[in-house]
């Protein structure tokens, strides 16, 4: 028998998925495929190493050598079970950003002006981690229009490596935006191809990065990540899936040439 307290949790569960579905296809996006509470316990982390969990959609879990914990586009339905020290978020709509952050956050940084204008352009040390954002522009949901700078990249430094989430990225690179990245070793890459920039344009995108290993996101359903993971291995790119939603990374082990890297988590 369940008890009634377990019971209740699970059936609050069940409405928060069943409105984020609602919500985010109301703004263009379909319904989230990956929304879990995960049970994050991981070792301490070598000086080299950093910890990257994929807690859903476009949401990730960073954790830094000193322990810093960094949540990407952080929101209401997608959250790790452990209370981050510093979130991002992104404009593209309500599964990737929040307006009711947890209180015990310390630094919450958006990547795009709520008053409207330039994006904020950050470039913070926080403990052991700089984190810097990278500025795009996104589509307007329901039409052609163009905002400028409503996406952000983020980019995080820390234990020699250089991480980049893509965010809700709409377009392809220019120059000057790959130059302000530099050296991104992995990346965390939305692989949907049409809420996103669409697929032919993302492996533009990656193969202009040239990071060693790329982790797919922001998918809704296996034949959609199946359809990036073809084109990948027509890339020439190594595929592998992972049997956890969490990986520990070092440049030690990063892979001699552009790897995917599936991890667990839908």
């Amino acid at each position: 028998m369940i008890p009634p307290l377990r019971l209740l949790l699970g059936l609050l569960a069940w409405l928060a998925v069943g409105t984020a579905g609602v919500r985010a296809a109301e703004e263009g996006c379909p319904g989230l495929v990956a929304s879990r509470d995960l049970p994050i316990v991981r070792a301490a982390l070598k000086p080299n190493e950093v910890g990257v969990t994929f807690v859903g959609h476009a949401t990730f879990l960073i954790e830094s050598p000193q322990g810093l914990k960094i949540v990407t586009d952080y929101n209401d339905y997608v959250r790790p079970s452990v209370v981050p020290d510093v979130v991002t978020m992104n404009r593209a709509h309500s599964t990737h950003y929040s307006n009711n952050p947890d209180p015990g956050i310390k630094t919450i940084l958006r990547g795009w002006n709520q008053a409207g204008g330039p994006a904020p352009h950050w470039d913070q040390q926080i403990a052991d981690v700089r984190i810097r954002n990278v500025v795009t522009n996104i589509r307007q949901w329901g039409g052609d229009a163009t905002i400028p700078e409503g996406n952000s990249i983020f980019v995080f430094e820390t234990a020699d490596l250089c991480i980049a989430h893509l965010g809700h990225l709409h377009h392809t690179l220019t120059p000057e935006h790959l130059k302000q990245l530099g050296r991104i070793d992995v990346v965390l890459v939305p692989v949907d191809g049409s809420y996103t920039l669409d697929l032919d344009g993302m492996m533009e995108v990656l193969s202009a990065l040239n990071a060693r290993m790329m982790i797919p996101m922001h998918f809704f359903g296996p034949s959609t990540l199946n359809r990036f993971l073809d084109r990948s291995r027509q890339q020439g790119w190594d595929v592998a899936r992972s049997e956890s939603s969490a990986i520990t990374i070092s440049r030690d082990t990063l892979p001699g040439t552009p790897k995917v890297v599936v991890l667990q988590g839908f």
